[in-house]
């Protein structure tokens, strides 16, 4: 069921109307967890199981690890994490393994296995946020917070639809107050939430969406398109991901709004970012706000010495790109982003020597220039991840200089696919990256508009998504993870 479909918004409406209507707060949680359940079923229901299961097992393991002493803590905590991630395993990372092992061996049975795993097995969506929230649960129980009151309750959490699929990822303590609310929501709240909703279905319907058509063309011909159409599909590729996702969790969060429910921003305009360290803090910040939690203060954080923290840095990076894909195009781009994490604290470290280098990023272009750099990286960063096999990768890099155009392509992708020219394509992302920044200096100076104009705007942004928007409806690019 997409989010983006008259059948989501008829079932939003629906749940809502009836999750309001009910004064028992127990019967309220039993209709988000039968309407979360059939949500799920519309798209994969052979896994409905595989969820339960999951949760009856990490349900158990809470409540047993709250009670026992030190050693038995320990012990239920690995079960439980070893058994998540060898789902997770068993589900994304087979195929991807068995080739690597029948590669380096030239065993055949590793070959036989990728292949016999391709066929069969198909990943359940919403996996790898499953299995980070549960995780994160498991954990904050065994250093001490309350596990769940209730197998209702938690099932309630964790299946949640508005998050259930692509988060965003919500820790249970965050999560658990906000079940026990009575108060119907006031018209300011009801129209914020339609609001952000709407936000998102431009971002995905009418920007993402239409861009992937231009996107797509060009990284499938990248070997006849010039240097330009590259650099152009690269831009085109950052502002798809961008929209494409932060689309979905304005859907999400406005869904849950409408609940009564507030889930956690997950972007702040992380284009803005003047360093790479800064664009982690405001890119999938809930997935940052989990390694850091999880892994990266387990790990010993910074507090090991440059080289340590160096390191980490690299592991969390390694951590985040696997967590993506089975593919050695996610590996690399986690790979890129961990090296540029690692040369920015070594700059840093390098400044607090000479501290009159920190002194040469405060005038207003240098901060411009500091931007432009870590998007530079962060851009580049896209073609592996857009491209998984190294080979096409190479190919895309390859040709990002000095190349011209098959004479063939602008007429097929410009002419007669996309009725626009290159020059128009530039200047509708220029005026994205302007719309951009005025969004950001409303942000950061606190100026909204009022309800009544956001209820206004609400059907003619929504009419404007339903004209504007492909014909073919693409899923959202984070369900693939």
């Amino acid at each position: 069921m997409d989010f983006l479909s008259l059948e989501y918004g008829s079932f939003l409406v629906s749940i809502t109307i009836i999750y309001w209507l009910i004064p028992n707060l127990q019967a309220r949680l039993l209709i988000l967890l039968t309407a979360s359940l059939m949500f799920y079923s519309f798209m994969q229901v052979q896994y409905v199981w595989l969820l339960i299961v999951m949760l009856v097992i990490n349900f158990w393991l809470g409540g047993e690890i709250r009670k026992g002493d030190q050693f038995i803590k320990q012990w239920l905590l690995f079960v439980g994490i070893f058994f998540d991630v060898l789902l997770l395993f068993g589900f994304k990372y087979i195929p991807f393994v068995a080739t690597a092992i029948g590669n380096i061996t030239g065993l055949p049975v590793g070959s036989s296995l990728a292949i016999w795993a391709k066929v069969n097995i198909v990943p359940p969506v919403t996996l790898s946020f499953f299995v980070f929230e549960l995780i994160a649960y498991l954990v904050d129980i065994y250093r001490g917070n309350t596990p769940a009151r209730d197998f209702l309750s938690f099932a309630t959490y964790k299946l949640f639809f508005a998050k259930l699929l692509s988060g965003p990822i919500t820790r249970y303590q965050e999560f658990a107050p906000q079940l026990l609310t009575r108060s119907r929501p006031v018209l300011p709240d009801i129209a914020e939430g339609v609001w952000l909703f709407t936000c998102g279905a431009v971002k995905k319907g009418i920007v993402a969406d239409n861009m992937a058509r231009f996107v797509d063309l060009c990284f499938r011909n990248s070997d006849r398109a010039g240097s330009i159409d590259l650099w152009l599909a690269l831009i085109g590729y950052g502002i798809q991901i961008y929209c494409d996702f932060s689309g979905y969790i304005d859907m999400a969060r406005g869904s849950a709004l409408l609940l009564g429910f507030n889930l956690p921003q997950n972007f702040d305009f992380p284009y803005l970012s003047g360093s790479i360290s800064d664009f982690w803090r405001r890119w999938h910040m809930t997935l940052g706000s989990w390694m850091r939690n999880y892994v990266y203060i387990p790990l010993g954080g910074s507090r090991g010495g440059l080289w340590r923290t160096c390191l980490n840095l690299m592991i969390i990076m390694l951590i985040v790109g696997i967590w993506h894909g089975a593919n050695w195009g996610f590996i690399i781009w986690g790979i890129w982003h961990g090296a540029a994490l690692v040369g920015h604290r070594l700059w840093m470290e390098f400044c607090t020597v000479f501290e009159d280098l920190h002194k040469i990023w405060k005038p207003l272009p240098m901060k411009v220039f500091a931007v432009l750099i870590t998007q530079l990286v962060v851009f580049l960063g896209w073609i592996p991840f857009r491209l998984p096999n190294l080979t096409d990768t190479s190919m895309f890099l390859k040709r990002l200089w000095g190349y011209e155009s098959d004479p063939q392509f602008g007429l097929k992708i410009y002419v007669e696919s996309l009725g626009i020219t290159v020059g128009q394509i530039a200047l509708l992302m220029f005026g994205l990256f302007v719309m951009m920044l005025a969004a950001y200096q409303c942000d950061r100076a606190k100026w909204q508009l009022n309800w009544q104009v956001k209820l206004f705007l609400v059907p003619i942004s929504l009419f404007l998504v339903s004209i504007l928007s492909p014909d073919k409806k693409l899923p959202f690019i984070y369900f693939d993870f």
